[in-house]
């Protein structure tokens, strides 16, 4: 092919290519705009748009928890020296109320001598001690500002084993970080209860105690508590992984509730153990502690508690839970079968306390 006709092929070409071009303009006017055939044609599609993501709850409830520091001043009481010595703890906590109630962990704060909350906007606060429960190692703080970020709450959290949940805290002072899990398993939340705990895989490390742990909504379903710990073959101490707690939120709420009111959690206990009774109306009795309030009634093992104050007992955890949420003094009619007798006696509750 020689010159000429080579360019007459380019110019052919390029005048056939116009018109195929003025063609396809006229009939599809979108592509005289640009707009939806072109971009679908050469552009790469949003990978936003289609984005699994807990940015937006994470937004409501993670600028709720704290980081909290407290220190506590020890005497050092070495042969040659007796300095004092300052001991910094960490840990992690939910502002709970607009009046600047903040749920922790007993153990964070703990024989503090000061306390200071980081609040996620920047602020340094300090921190009063308002009360707290060795029970369920809970512990309330007060703090005095302004435009505190409340967590979301609902009265009674719809709690399933495999729901989605996430754990808000400080752990080993790396900053706010978030770690995601789900329900291994649910916990009971009566008063009586304090070691029956929200179970989850979600991560928990040195820092994380106290701090929230939280649906796929934002909304607050535990504090979160401990990992799980073995001791291995030469007696030390391993955690283990996946298995992670949280106090549910109504026990801490509850718990929260009583220490701000009476600066204390009180609970009523009578001193026996028992369970349901072969799936019949009754708690049958199977333990009695000595000297108990229950011991001093005249309670026995191998009892059947029918009913208290005349209401009827089907659930051996509801019914620790009504005498634990009765004020200690208070006396209680147990009507009781006894080797198929019946039997009416009355018990004067005590107090439970944390030694015990």
């Amino acid at each position: 092919m020689t010159g000429s006709s080579i360019v007459n092929f380019i110019i052919k070409s390029i005048f056939l290519g116009t018109i195929v071009a003025l063609l396809l303009l006229f009939l599809l006017p979108d592509l005289r705009q640009g707009s939806s055939l072109t971009q679908g044609l050469f552009t790469e599609p949003s990978v936003s748009a289609s984005r699994e993501s807990y940015f937006s709850p994470l937004s409501r409830s993670a600028p709720a928890v704290v980081n909290i520091y407290s220190v506590s001043i020890e005497n050092d009481t070495g042969l040659f020296r007796n300095q004092p010595r300052e001991r910094a703890s960490l840990g992690s906590g939910v502002i709970m109320t607009e009046n600047g109630y903040i749920l922790t962990c007993h153990h964070v704060v703990e024989n503090a001598d000061s306390i200071y909350v980081a609040v996620q906007d920047g602020r340094i606060l300090e921190a009063q001690i308002v009360g707290n429960d060795p029970l369920t190692d809970l512990a309330v703080l007060k703090v005095t500002a302004d435009n505190l970020h409340i967590i979301p709450q609902v009265s009674e959290p719809d709690i399933h084993v495999g729901d989605v949940v996430m754990a808000i805290g400080n752990p080993f002072d790396l900053g706010q970080t978030i770690t995601q899990g789900i329900v291994s398993r649910a916990g009971r939340n009566g008063l009586s209860n304090y070691v029956d705990f929200i179970q989850t895989d979600a991560v928990l490390n040195q820092g994380n105690s106290g701090g929230a742990l939280v649906d796929s909504n934002g909304i607050l379903l535990g504090i979160t508590n401990a990992n799980f710990q073995v001791r291995d073959s030469r007696n030390r101490v391993r955690n283990v992984d996946g298995i992670n707690f949280a106090v549910p939120y109504e026990l801490a709420k509850r718990v929260m509730d009583k220490i701000i009111n009476n600066g204390r959690v009180i609970r009523g206990q009578l001193g026996f153990i028992g369970g349901e009774y072969r799936n019949r109306p009754g708690i049958e009795v199977t333990a009695v502690a000595n000297g108990s309030a229950a011991d001093e009634a005249g309670l026995q093992p191998g009892d059947i508690i029918l009913a208290i104050d005349g209401i009827r007992l089907e659930s051996a955890s509801k019914t620790l839970d009504m005498i634990a949420e009765t004020a200690p003094g208070t006396t209680l009619e147990l009507e009781i079968s006894r080797g198929g007798n019946p039997l009416t006696i009355n018990a004067l509750v005590a107090e439970l306390r944390a030694q015990e």
